[in-house]
């Protein structure tokens, strides 16, 4: 991808990833948490994942393609190095997303939970997966904010004045 409707693709999809990525996280964390939520969630956090997962790469490569356009500083080259580093996080969110949606329905199924809570044996899996998924979704959102900040300082460094013009200052003469 390069352009969209004359602005590079980039711009555009990265706002999906800033939001998908942040939602998924939360998502998956409360699901993991309270499989009640994982249950009433469903198939959406699958899905939601899914969507999050194709979203990176699609952001990574227009971002690439900019990366040969724009000129090639160190806040660009550190922003991109940031960014390669986004899938991995991003593929445990839905691997876990999964992971937790079938458990929710497993037990939806056996109605193991109804039936006076979780066996004991399943609890420690359950607490492992818990835990996992905090810490990922918790590692997703970090990531996510560093490389936003980064983007952000690659594009901004030097494109604005500290100092107000003095056409704009809201005074009707």
């Amino acid at each position: 991808m390069s352009l969209i409707n004359g602005l590079p693709a980039h711009v555009l999809l990265v706002h999906f990833v800033v939001v998908l990525v942040p939602l998924t996280a939360l998502a998956l964390a409360v699901g993991a948490v309270w499989s009640s939520a994982a249950q009433r969630m469903g198939i959406v956090l699958p899905l939601l994942a899914l969507v999050t997962l194709v979203s990176v790469p699609l952001a990574t490569q227009a971002g690439e393609w900019l990366e040969q356009h724009v000129d090639g500083d160190a806040l660009v080259r550190r922003h991109a190095a940031l960014g390669d580093g986004l899938l991995p996080w991003v593929g445990g969110l839905f691997v876990l997303a999964v992971f937790v949606w079938w458990a929710a329905r497993r037990t939806t199924a056996s109605g193991s939970e109804s039936s006076g809570g979780i066996r004991r044996s399943a609890a420690p899996v359950r607490i492992s997966v818990a835990v996992l998924s905090l810490l990922v979704a918790a590692g997703a959102a970090v990531d996510v904010y560093r490389i936003g900040d980064s983007g952000a300082k690659a594009a901004w460094h030097d494109g604005y004045s500290k100092a107000a013009s003095g056409g704009g200052d809201g005074d009707a003469h």
